[in-house]
């Protein structure tokens, strides 16, 4: 159970650790939205943030793909016998 308390003009709760380590709230950023009466406190979250390490560890986990160097190395030919 939280409490509010004083600090200074404003107020203030104490969020046990164990709910910080769980909600993952550690060091970050918060927003805070009054919903239902009551108050939603979450992360705030910046645009593609962690995108490049969750890609990479996709990449990671399926390996390498085989590459076509057929295809890759071919000459490249005109299209002007294409039908557009």
């Amino acid at each position: 159970m939280a409490h509010l308390v004083k600090i200074g003009n404003s107020q203030g709760i104490r969020i046990p650790k164990p709910i910080i380590e769980q909600a993952e709230l550690e060091g970050k950023e918060l927003k805070f939205q009054v919903l239902n009466g009551g108050l939603f406190i979450a992360p705030v979250l910046k645009a593609r943030e962690g995108w490049a390490k969750a890609i990479n560890e996709t990449l990671m986990s399926y390996g390498t793909e085989n590459v076509d160097q057929e295809w890759l190395n071919s000459d490249l030919t005109s299209d002007e016998e294409l039908e557009w």
